[in-house]
């Protein structure tokens, strides 16, 4: 547990949490162990967690007049500092239940883009966090009235919260304006560094995956990258790209993603759009899951879901059942969804033969086969195929290099490589 540091104390904030069960009431339980492994992250700590059973959320309070008067109390029994909701809220409901428990409220979504404002290292990352903070105050910010007082500072008010949220609608849509411009001038970099590396024909993995399934711990064991790797949801936020040799010769770049969640805020979706389209243009899609965790399969299906909403569905996908060491032997995880399946636990290395043999395979599926001659004069054209495809075998004869490769359907047209 990390403490929080505010501006008077160091002591570590404490909240109740609440859901709203519309059917499934097991599932909000799960929702709320979630929540509070997020508070944990954001450096606070769960005392209480509430379930309330409704037909639908109550627009007015989200969980009822007469729930919200029971948490009143419990919040003096525990000498809680606030309430977190699991879902979303609006204005209304914020300042509603924050009137009713005389307490400070903030909701799932709010807490999420707290947790990725104190975790963002680039500039890039920093921007991205604070347009989708300005976008979720802007639509809130007309009738949070009394409840804005409330919050204080600590968890819920970083980032540009920490200055002023009554700011005037227009100025916060100048700001947004310049953030997006800013973005957008970092895509632009972005679409151009993608291109170079397109245009040297090195296949690229995106791995993706719920937060904290082992992601960078699995770009740090097949790249020995230095990504930070913890314990905790949304650990790392940053996309790194790094190279990797495979067993076979092949040259990979991966990259690593921000990790999903269950409602993960929309804001967050669209201003970590252009990064996230780093798995669009990626040639495999590497899912890792947690293999480990009793939710590996709700995790599954919210990355899946999360996939198609940015638009990519034509990928080849392998599922990376991660924390093997953690299961019991023999146990079957499947994904009839992917193209191949493999477990593996990224911390010891064990079954990454496997991931491997996965990987070549499908990359050898997007290429052609070669058996050429390669004039000495040419010999430019051998070192982009080393770096960009997987060299069978090379023999140096009388007019030139004598190549066996998969390569990239693009190099091969690009260079008018054909069999002998």
């Amino acid at each position: 547990m990390n403490d929080l540091n505010t501006e008077n104390t160091d002591r570590i904030e404490k909240y109740i949490l609440v859901a709203v069960a519309t059917g499934d009431e097991e599932a909000a339980w799960d929702s709320l162990d979630e929540l509070s492994e997020l508070l944990d992250t954001a450096g606070g700590i769960s005392v209480m967690q509430v379930v309330q059973n409704l037909a639908h959320p109550d627009k007015s309070t989200y969980i009822g007049k007469g729930k919200a008067e029971e948490i009143r109390e419990s919040l003096e029994i525990h000498e809680a500092d606030g309430i977190i909701c699991d879902d979303e809220l609006t204005a209304s409901q914020m300042r509603n239940l924050s009137e009713l428990t005389g307490a400070k409220v903030i909701d799932r979504t709010t807490l999420i883009l707290d947790i990725f404002a104190a975790h963002a290292r680039t500039r890039e990352g920093k921007l991205q966090v604070e347009i989708a903070q300005q976008k979720y105050r802007y639509a809130r910010l007309r009738g949070m009235g009394e409840a804005l007082s409330r919050l204080g500072a600590g968890i819920g008010t970083r980032g540009p919260g920490e200055t002023k949220l009554e700011t005037d609608r227009r100025v916060i849509q100048k700001r947004i304006k310049l953030l997006s411009d800013d973005i957008e001038v970092m895509k632009r970099a972005r679409d151009t560094a993608r291109k170079k590396r397109s245009a040297n024909a090195v296949p690229t993995a995106a791995i993706v995956g719920y937060t904290n399934a082992g992601k960078s711990t699995l770009l740090n064991r097949i790249t020995g990258a230095d990504v930070l790797s913890e314990d905790k949801l949304f650990a790392t936020l940053d996309p790194t790209t790094r190279a990797a040799l495979l067993p076979d010769g092949q040259q990979v770049l991966f990259t690593d993603t921000v990790g999903f969640i269950n409602k993960l805020p929309h804001n967050l979706v669209d201003a970590f759009r252009s990064t996230l389209e780093e798995a669009r243009y990626a040639d495999i899609i590497v899912h890792v899951i947690d293999a480990s965790d009793p939710q590996a399969e709700m995790h599954r299906r919210v990355v899946y879901d999360t996939l198609i909403d940015l638009g990519i569905t034509d990928k080849p996908v392998i599922a990376v059942w991660n924390k093997a060491d953690l299961v019991e032997e023999g146990a079957l995880f499947r994904d009839f969804g992917a193209n191949a399946s493999v477990k593996i636990s990224a911390k010891t290395g064990e079954g990454l033969d496997e991931f491997y043999e996965a990987l070549s395979k499908i990359l050898r599926e997007t290429r052609v086969s070669i058996d050429t001659v390669i004039p000495y004069k040419d010999t430019a054209v051998v070192a982009e195929i080393r770096k960009a495809g997987q060299l069978i075998s090379e023999e140096y004869e009388e007019d030139g290099i004598h190549v066996k490769a998969y390569v990239p359907r693009a190099l091969a047209a690009k260079r008018g490589l054909t069999d002998k």
